[in-house]
């Protein structure tokens, strides 16, 4: 044999070892996927209990700040033993991405929950059903997260002109926000979401417990649950046309965006029930998100003349979360001292 054909073989014996990696990888994760979500959704519990012939209780459970401190510390913690898996096997460079998409996606979808407040106010569901409708919608945006990260990655693959595109989207992003007014509640007669709800069945906007749908002289009516649902979902499509393409920005690994992308929605539900009650003490949020999305679409513009490296970026999100927490955290007490 050649020794021309003898490192042709090693190199596709380092390629099919490499592939086989890669598909260990996938499939590590959504074994880890699929537990944590039969746990997060309560589904061993419930199977226990059909096993047992034991009578399912109709009360629904409320989370506690316990409880959600206790699950969002989960979350964040799983995702750092995932951060140092991938250290293991994929090197210090993609564990880097990894921490930085995930810190990215998690400030982000902060903003996210006041959308959660604003449409459980609006709509008057109360603590104990806000569980089951974030459980659902958090399900859905998985989904809907990996499928619109595949479209991505393959747009800036193929057109890398699309990079100023999505750098410009931060830009018209960061910029709206700095416009818009705050709402305090939801105008469901104009929500988009809501009116294509209405083409499918007629709506209801009157509570009947934890139900979606319900029948009204044997038609099918939404209910204020799916309402909300539709509302959240429609959001978090926007939302997510904000956050992934600031992902991509920092790398274009199809298993590094959508793990750190999952592993930030996951921990969503909790974090919510976490700070839920305490937004109105996150001053500085706002503007800490704009001058991301404005650093992020600056980043993506001029990557073709300057690179800025991934540890840098890490750094500065970093930077960015840490001073709006604490210029929060002291801005009450000098109110106070006035």
């Amino acid at each position: 044999m050649s020794e021309s054909s003898v490192v042709a073989a090693e190199s596709s014996v380092v390629a099919a070892e490499s592939s086989v990696v890669t598909m260990e990888l996938w499939i590590i994760f959504f074994v880890i996927l699929a537990v944590t979500i039969a746990i997060d959704l309560g589904l061993f519990h419930k199977i226990k209990q059909k096993l047992n012939k034991t009578p399912q209780s109709e009360t629904e459970h409320v989370m506690s700040s316990k409880e959600a401190l206790g699950w969002t510390l989960t979350w964040i913690s799983l995702a750092g033993v995932f951060a140092g898996f991938i250290y293991l096997t994929l090197g210090n460079a993609k564990m880097v991405e990894f921490v930085t998409g995930y810190a990215l996606e998690k400030s982000l979808s902060v903003d996210n929950m006041f959308v959660f407040l604003l449409v459980f106010s609006t709509l008057g569901i109360p603590h104990k059903y806000q569980h089951r409708v974030l459980s659902y919608g958090i399900l859905s945006a998985i989904g809907m997260r990996i499928a619109l990260i595949v479209v991505g990655s393959s747009l800036l693959d193929n057109f890398q002109w699309m990079i100023y595109i999505f750098g410009g989207l931060l830009w018209y992003t960061a910029i709206r926000m700095i416009l818009q007014k705050e709402e305090k509640k939801i105008e469901l007669e104009k929500n988009i979401a809501v009116r294509l709800l209405k083409k499918l069945m007629p709506v209801n906007l009157s509570l009947v417990g934890n139900k979606f749908i319900i029948p009204i002289n044997g038609v099918m009516h939404a209910t204020p649950l799916l309402v909300a649902l539709a509302i959240i979902e429609l959001t978090d499509l926007v939302f997510a046309m904000d956050s992934i393409p600031a992902v991509l920005s920092i790398t274009r690994d199809p298993f590094i965006v959508i793990t750190s992308n999952i592993f930030a929605i996951l921990g969503l539900r909790a974090l919510y029930f976490l700070i839920g009650g305490m937004m109105e003490k996150f001053h500085y949020l706002k503007p800490g998100l704009i001058i991301l999305l404005l650093f992020i679409g600056t980043k993506m513009i001029v990557s073709d003349i300057y690179h800025i490296p991934t540890m840098t970026s890490l750094l500065i999100v970093f930077a960015i979360l840490a001073t709006v927490i604490i210029a929060s955290v002291l801005k009450p007490k000098t109110v106070k001292n006035k």
